[in-house]
C-alpha cells in the first residue's frame, strides 16, 4: 500500500450530509484507485449544518463560505488530510495554506424541478408555491413566471422532497448532480434548459483541497484533476469574483469548453424584472481573463445596480 509522508490512510473531512458523505465517497474511491492509499470519511459539522432546521436565506446565517469554514479549519489545523466541498460552495479568494489539488469531472450543472403530482413548471398553477433558497434560482423562474409564490427553504434533499410531498410546497428547485448523486434523478419532474436558468459558478462540480504544503498529497490528488471541468470553473468563478459576487448573488453562469471555452453569464433583479445576460469565447489557456472580460462587460451594462437591489 502506498505511503505518503508515512501515512497509509488518509482522513477525509465532509459535511455528514447524506449528499456531502456520498460526493466524499466517490471522491474516496477515485483516491484509493489513482494511489493505492486508504482514505476514512470524517464527518464536521459546519454552520450552515447547524441552521439547516430554519428556513432562513444563507445570506443572513453567514453568506458565502458557510459551509466550507469548519472543514477549512480542521484541514488546517492538521486533523483531516483533505476536504471535499461543492464547488459552487467555495468563496472565491484564495484560502491561505491551501490548495484545490483537484477538480474531478463535472456532473449535470443543470437545475431541476421537483413538483407534486409531477406537474411541469409552466404548467404550475397560478400563484404556485416554489421552495428555493437561492436567489439566483428566484430572480430567473421569476423573470419567466413572475405569478409564482418563490418561498425559502432549507434543509437536506430529503426535507425538501417531503415538504413537497406533504403539500407544504407545489415545488422546490433542486440541483440536477445532488438528485443524481443520491440515486434520485427518477424524482425529477423537469430539468430546466441552461437558456432559461443559468447555474450557479461551479454547480455541478467538486473541490478536491489539501494543504499547500503537503505536495505528496497534492500529487496524487492531481490524478482526479478533469481539465476541461476546471477550465469551465475557473471561467466562471473569476466572473463570480470580478463582479463581487458572493455564492448568493443572484448571478449565474456557465461555461462550455471544447477547442476554446465559451462562458454565458446573467445577473438578474430579484423580482426578475430585469435581466443582463452576456457571452465571451475564447482559448481554454485564457479561462480567468474570459471570466473577467465577461464580468467587466456585465457591469459596464450596470449589472452592480442590478446586485445592489438585492442586498
Amino acid at each position: 500500500m502506498t505511503t505518503l509522508l508515512g501515512r497509509s490512510t488518509l482522513a477525509l473531512g465532509t459535511r455528514a450530509s447524506a449528499l456531502a458523505r456520498t460526493q466524499s465517497l466517490l471522491v474516496a474511491d477515485a483516491i484509493r484507485a489513482a494511489g493505492d492509499v486508504e482514505v476514512t470519511l470524517v464527518d464536521i459539522s459546519t454552520d450552515g449544518d447547524r441552521t439547516q432546521t430554519t428556513d432562513a436565506p444563507l445570506e443572513l446565517i453567514g453568506g458565502t463560505g458557510v459551509f466550507v469554514t469548519a472543514l477549512r479549519e480542521r484541514l488546517l489545523a492538521g486533523d483531516i488530510d483533505l476536504a471535499v466541498h461543492s464547488l459552487k460552495d467555495l468563496p472565491t479568494a484564495p484560502a491561505r495554506g491551501l490548495v484545490v489539488a483537484a477538480v474531478p469531472e463535472r456532473a449535470d450543472a443543470r437545475d431541476v424541478l421537483v413538483s407534486r403530482g409531477g406537474v411541469p413548471f409552466a404548467d404550475l398553477p397560478l400563484g404556485a408555491r416554489v421552495g428555493t433558497g437561492s436567489p439566483r434560482r428566484a430572480a430567473q423562474l421569476l423573470a419567466v413566471r413572475p405569478d409564482l409564490l418563490i418561498a425559502p427553504i432549507r434543509g437536506n434533499v430529503d426535507t425538501r422532497l417531503r415538504k413537497v410531498a406533504d403539500g407544504e410546497y407545489d415545488a422546490v428547485v433542486l440541483a440536477a448532480a445532488g438528485l443524481s448523486r443520491l440515486g434520485r434523478s427518477c424524482e425529477i419532474t423537469e430539468t430546466f434548459a441552461i437558456d432559461l436558468v443559468l447555474p450557479a459558478p461551479g454547480q455541478g462540480a467538486l473541490a478536491v483541497e489539501c494543504r499547500s504544503d503537503d505536495p505528496a498529497l497534492a500529487g496524487l490528488l492531481a490524478r482526479l484533476d478533469h481539465a476541461a471541468t476546471r477550465a469551465a470553473v475557473i471561467a466562471e468563478r473569476s466572473l463570480l469574483a470580478t463582479l463581487e459576487a458572493g455564492c448568493t448573488a443572484p448571478v449565474g453562469a456557465y461555461a462550455v469548453v471544447g477547442k476554446e471555452i465559451s462562458l454565458t453569464g446573467v445577473v438578474v433583479a430579484p423580482d426578475g424584472t430585469r435581466m443582463l445576460r452576456s457571452i465571451a469565447t475564447g482559448s481554454v489557456d485564457a479561462a480567468e481573463s474570459i471570466g473577467r472580460r465577461l464580468a467587466e462587460d456585465l457591469l459596464a451594462a450596470g449589472a452592480a445596480d442590478l446586485m445592489r437591489t438585492s442586498t
